[in-house]
């Protein structure tokens, strides 16, 4: 019989067996983590029981649950998505797309374009996860001039910096999909116009997400130490937005990458606390926006790098749950790739390389990818048939997959 039980049910049962824990030491890890006395062990199992066969925690236990496995409420026990569809240009606005243009071309510009502007910008940023890199590409590019030609026109100081931002977040969007595709010099001087625009339009938040994309660069490239620097410089400038969550989980995949067990779980600890003291986001789906459920994905990342095993795949089979709707389309294609990568390695570790490879070329059939992320989680599994299975035909024919995949950017080439 199939298990019908809600998704956060099984996935805190998966979570306990993860940890090798009984449900008695479950509880005493979720009275360790709560700041008021808590009802008797016996009480507490009994509890404990009725929520792993389905019955929903109240309000005051569902984050002492999520404390306990490492995760945010809302990851956990997911509030109802909020999406914005391809129409709302036009549902808020009243604009297509070549009205806005032909506004754009007056000499002076108005609120109701302004709006249909900021509108434009959350859609192009809300389709990163599938578009087409090459199409999306052009379309951030193409927004992006028309964007930054506005500063000829006549605005009020208030409409200045709104265009000063909506330029930025372009940039930092066509950046990142330069990065994506291999294009390591444009999208580097991308991001660079985008922190000067940032810094210009005195937005901490596009600040922030500037000095992300330079951690993500050195994450990429094996430059460790420039990821905890730039983490940390980001966070000094944007502590109290959502890109600070961000930047703690690639400080943490820097430390983890370093072998620092300990500054992992900081930084891991840190990005989770600050998480779960934000609000519930408006739109999951853009790109710069740090959903409850990306947690889990920067958790996965770590905790197979430090080889917890058990861990990460858990998370793994979570963020290809999460990010698949229930027709088989993937919503986050690039995050379900790394957890493919993820279930990849723990399968080579082991022993099973059959399934090691069928995971790891899964993983690199998307359309949709980011070329850099993609070969630097794919080394790992590389690294491991090297170890373990040199001689084998399988593992020989996945590392010629993934060199040829890396002779389009020969910067990530695995060694």
């Amino acid at each position: 019989m199939g298990d019908d039980r809600p998704a956060w049910a099984r996935r805190i049962t998966k979570e306990r067996a993860a940890r090798d824990w009984s449900q008695r030491e479950a509880v005493r890890a979720l009275k360790a983590h709560a700041t008021e006395e808590l009802p008797s062990d016996d009480s507490m199992i009994r509890q404990w029981k009725r929520w792993e066969s389905g019955q929903l925690p109240n309000e005051f236990y569902r984050p002492l649950i999520a404390a306990v496995f490492g995760t945010v409420t809302n990851a956990l026990f997911p509030a109802p998505a909020r999406r914005d569809g391809n129409a709302e240009i036009l549902a808020a606005s009243g604009m297509e797309t070549l009205e806005i243009v032909s506004r754009l071309n007056r000499s002076d510009v108005d609120s109701a374009t302004m709006d249909a502007l900021r509108i434009t910008a959350d859609r192009l940023c809300s389709e990163y996860p599938f578009m087409p890199s090459q199409q999306l590409l052009v379309e951030g590019r193409q927004w992006l001039r028309r964007v930054v030609e506005l500063h000829s026109k006549s605005l009020t100081l208030s409409q200045h910096r709104e265009v000063l931002a909506l330029s930025g977040w372009l940039a930092l969007l066509v950046g990142c999909v330069e990065y994506d595709t291999g294009d390591r010099r444009a999208a580097e001087s991308t991001r660079r116009a985008a922190l000067s625009l940032a810094t210009e339009a005195d937005h901490a938040e596009i600040s922030g997400w500037a000095h992300e994309m330079r951690a993500w660069f050195a994450l990429t490239t094996g430059d460790y130490r420039s990821v905890v620097a730039a983490a940390q410089a980001g966070t000094e400038l944007a502590a109290r937005h959502g890109v600070a969550v961000q930047l703690a989980a690639q400080e943490a995949k820097a430390w983890a990458r370093l072998g620092d067990r300990r500054q992992v779980e900081v930084a891991l600890d840190r990005g989770r606390q600050l998480l779960e003291g934000m609000p519930y986001p408006e739109n999951l789906d853009n790109h710069f926006v740090v959903d409850p459920a990306k947690f889990d994905f920067y958790a996965m990342d770590c905790y197979r790098l430090v080889g917890e095993d058990k861990l990460a795949s858990t998370l793994a089979e979570e963020v290809l749950r999460t990010g698949t709707d229930f027709d088989g389309m993937e919503r986050t294609p690039m995050r379900n790739a790394e957890a493919r990568v993820t279930l990849g390695v723990t399968a080579a570790r082991e022993g099973d390389l059959e399934q090691a490879v069928i995971l790891g070329e899964r993983a690199l059939e998307g359309e949709r990818q980011s070329v850099p992320s993609l070969i630097m989680t794919s080394r790992e599994l590389a690294a491991e048939m090297k170890k373990r299975y040199a001689s084998e035909p399988a593992a020989q024919d996945y590392l010629a997959h993934l060199r040829d995949l890396g002779k389009a950017s020969p910067g990530f080439l695995p060694q």
